[in-house]
């Protein structure tokens, strides 16, 4: 038995380095076809281009610039076999390894020099994340601050696609132009509110011609059947009335009020994503936090009740430009 299973390993042996015999033969066959079809080509361009150098034309095919494409297309052709030949003899085609920086490195230097300030995996309480986010600001402008939580929400999902406003007790820092579009006596107290724009034929006219010199749109439900021709204008801009927003009311007044006042609408995006601007750099960080707080409020009040698992995941603040901060999940 043992001198079987020992000549059975001998004719394996043999019949492995038949088999690597006939690789190496066929690899050394596949680079000299390689070189015969290499030579050939550089032999027929050499042969073209010396056709053609002697005397060029002003147009056709014995013009420069024709002789200048043929040589093109023939080394190109060449290469082509070249790559071929390669892959047949089992070689990877060489080509340049892709030289790709750190994400951190393709940022500008201020950038860099305000991440160095942020510990990497750390999540901070709410107030030294604001006071941290105000002093990486990296522009010379009043920046903007901002907040980003991601939800475990399904928004495809009517009752998890999460929309709603809030007055933020300090405003957002931004200088809101607010329209009405309302009967005429609606129109005076809208006014008296501190609408920038109150009309109501008028404003029909305005859209007609394209000016839109407003943020806020708010109307009346009896009004809204006539907006309905510009919803392919005003829809896209964000600027359509809707009630989940609070602009189609019949408390016009209250509602140009709250819109001056600060009160901004969030809603959860494609990605579970809820962003929100909670004011600018120069608020001071007492400001920032407590309008955070009153959008961390309102939050936790629209969470679905069919929804199973953790409702926020992971709650970020950052500036304009500027990097981005973790804070300590209020919820989990």
């Amino acid at each position: 038995m043992a001198e079987d299973k020992a000549k059975t390993k001998d004719v394996i042996k043999a019949e492995v380095a038949e088999k690597v015999t006939e690789v190496k033969e066929k690899i050394e066959e596949a680079h000299a076809i390689a070189e015969g079809v290499k030579e050939a080509v550089k032999e027929d361009v050499e042969e073209k281009i010396e056709e053609v150098e002697e005397k060029f034309a002003k147009a056709g095919k014995k013009s420069k610039k024709h002789i200048e494409e043929v040589k093109a297309e023939a080394e190109r052709q060449a290469r082509k076999l070249e790559r071929k030949a390669a892959e047949l003899a089992g070689e990877k085609p060489k080509g340049s390894k892709p030289v790709t920086r750190p994400r951190i490195e393709r940022r500008g230097r201020k950038y860099q020099e305000a991440a160095k300030l942020v510990e990497k995996g750390k999540a901070y309480n709410l107030k030294d994340a604001v006071e941290l986010a105000i002093k990486t600001s990296p522009v010379k402008f009043d920046a903007s601050v901002e907040v980003h939580a991601r939800l475990g929400v399904d928004p495809r999902q009517a009752d998890q696609n999460i929309r709603t406003t809030l007055v933020l007790p300090n405003g957002n820092g931004k200088t809101v132009r607010v329209a009405v579009f309302a009967p005429l006596d609606v129109c005076k107290a809208a006014k008296a509110a501190g609408a920038d724009i109150a009309e109501d034929e008028e404003f029909l006219k305005q859209l007609e011609k394209g000016e839109i010199n407003f943020d806020i749109l708010i109307s009346t439900p009896q009004y809204m059947p006539k907006l309905g021709k510009f919803a392919r204008v005003l829809g896209p801009k964000g600027l359509m009335p809707n009630p989940k927003a609070g602009t189609v009311t019949t408390d016009v007044e209250k509602a140009v009020k709250e819109a001056k006042a600060g009160k901004v609408e969030y809603r959860v995006d494609k990605q579970s994503i809820v962003h929100i601007g909670v004011g600018k750099v120069s608020f001071g960080a007492d400001k920032l936090v407590e309008n955070a707080e009153a959008f961390f409020e309102s939050l936790k009040n629209q969470k679905p009740a069919s929804l199973k698992g953790s409702y926020v995941k992971s709650v970020f603040i950052t500036t304009t430009m500027g990097p981005s901060i973790e804070i300590e999940n209020l919820y989990n």
